[in-house]
């Protein structure tokens, strides 16, 4: 046996040379060097930001959130003015941007999913017009849509003297979409928690039809029930609360409409915008979902006797979510993504005011990492829930 075998060094050489040609510890010596490497070009970059800033005279930090922000937002989801702080002013601008994706990602859902079922349609006319729709809406540039549709508005409905009253109280003009709303009362706040406790009962009522079901074979009317239980204990709580009648009416004064909710154009032009640009790729989603359910699926509804409408809704669609809902979440996602373009057409959205904010601070890197921060959290909140629709969609192997 060879020396170097016996002594201590040879022992340790062999021992480091082991461990050097084992994958397992090479794998995690090169992440070590590689979140080393980030973490100093971090270091790097952060500390030259901020050397260059010291020397500009240029201050830093977020304190300027507290600070008075001397500018109105036209349009606000809660108490807001110029006294206001910017911190404030931001949350208007998120709550904004979380409206009009909301409501862009039902809006597009909805005529994604009519799209694309009409793109599969027997009738040759409703075939073809859907493939036009599609085609077209999704290969023009969302921003120039989003122009389109605020230049359209103002100049495609009356000033408000010739306000259009679709319904008693609802006036369109080309200052926006005016409705009534009740005037602020106690009864309201009690409302919104009954249906509160009223959804979490519907929860697990559906549970509880779940068990006695796979129990007994028995099925239970669980939606019958549940919309009984949420409209009639909402109602209840609404005569407890005094049954608020007075409404706060939109009417004409002096030269606009006073009163009421009013729905802006900008508003307008961006949910329709964005909606209309993504339902072109939500239906062919939802088209390439349906084509995904075997066709033995048709054939065994029409062995049944069953109408191609019930079963494209009983059969086919909630087979077909299983295969759309990953691809759907991207959509859902772009759209998101997608309206901070608002700010071209003057919606005051998170971008918009957080340019208003760095205009006037100054201070540009913190107003940018904190609204990429929000939709960053906006994106992961959106995936985390359909990734876990999706879970709840996907079939359960036995």
């Amino acid at each position: 046996m060879s020396r170097s075998q016996n002594s201590p060094g040879g022992v340790r050489s062999k021992s480091l040379a082991s461990y050097l040609n084992d994958e397992n510890v090479r794998a995690i010596i090169y992440q070590i060097i590689v979140i080393g490497l980030v973490i100093l070009a971090g270091w790097y970059l952060i500390s030259n930001t901020l050397e260059n800033l010291e020397r500009q005279n240029i201050s830093t930090g977020y304190g300027f959130l507290d600070r008075e922000a001397s500018f109105e937002i036209s349009e606000s989801m809660i108490e807001y003015s110029a006294q206001s702080s910017y911190s404030q002013a931001l949350i208007v601008g998120l709550l904004n941007t979380v409206k009009v994706s909301l409501m862009g990602i039902i809006l597009c859902t909805i005529l994604g999913t009519i799209f694309g079922i009409a793109r599969l349609s027997s009738n040759w006319i409703v075939r073809k017009l859907a493939t036009v729709y599609i085609e077209f809406f999704r290969n023009i540039p969302v921003l120039l849509q989003l122009f389109f549709w605020y230049a359209l508005i103002p100049n495609a409905f009356p000033h408000p003297r010739d306000a259009i009253e679709l319904l008693p109280g609802v006036l369109l003009t080309n200052r926006g979409l005016y409705t009534p709303v009740p005037v602020a009362h106690h009864a309201f706040e009690i409302m919104g928690i009954v249906a509160i406790l009223a959804i979490i009962g519907i929860i697990f009522l559906k549970r509880w039809a779940k068990k006695r079901q796979d129990a007994t074979g028995q099925p239970f009317p669980v939606a019958l029930v549940g919309t009984a239980v949420f409209f009639g204990s909402v109602f209840i709580a609404y005569l407890a609360g005094g049954a608020p009648t007075v409404l706060d009416v939109p009417e004409l004064r002096g030269f606009n409409i006073q009163g009421g909710n009013n729905v802006s154009p900008e508003f307008l032009a961006v949910l329709i915008g964005l909606s209309v640009y993504t339902s072109a790729y939500v239906a062919e989603v939802v088209r390439s979902g349906i084509q995904a359910v075997p066709h033995g699926q048709w054939e065994a509804a029409d062995s049944l006797g069953l109408k191609r409408s019930v079963a494209l809704r009983k059969i086919i669609l909630p087979q077909s979510m299983r295969v759309a809902i990953p691809p759907l979440t991207n959509q859902y996602l772009n759209l998101t993504k997608n309206s901070s373009l608002a700010v071209a057409v003057g919606y005051p959205d998170l971008v918009s005011i957080s340019n208003t904010t760095m205009n006037q601070t100054g201070q540009a890197i913190e107003a940018i990492s904190i609204f990429m921060s929000i939709y960053l959290g906006l994106s992961l909140i959106t995936s985390l829930f359909m990734n876990w629709f999706n879970k709840k969609m996907a079939l359960v192997e036995r």
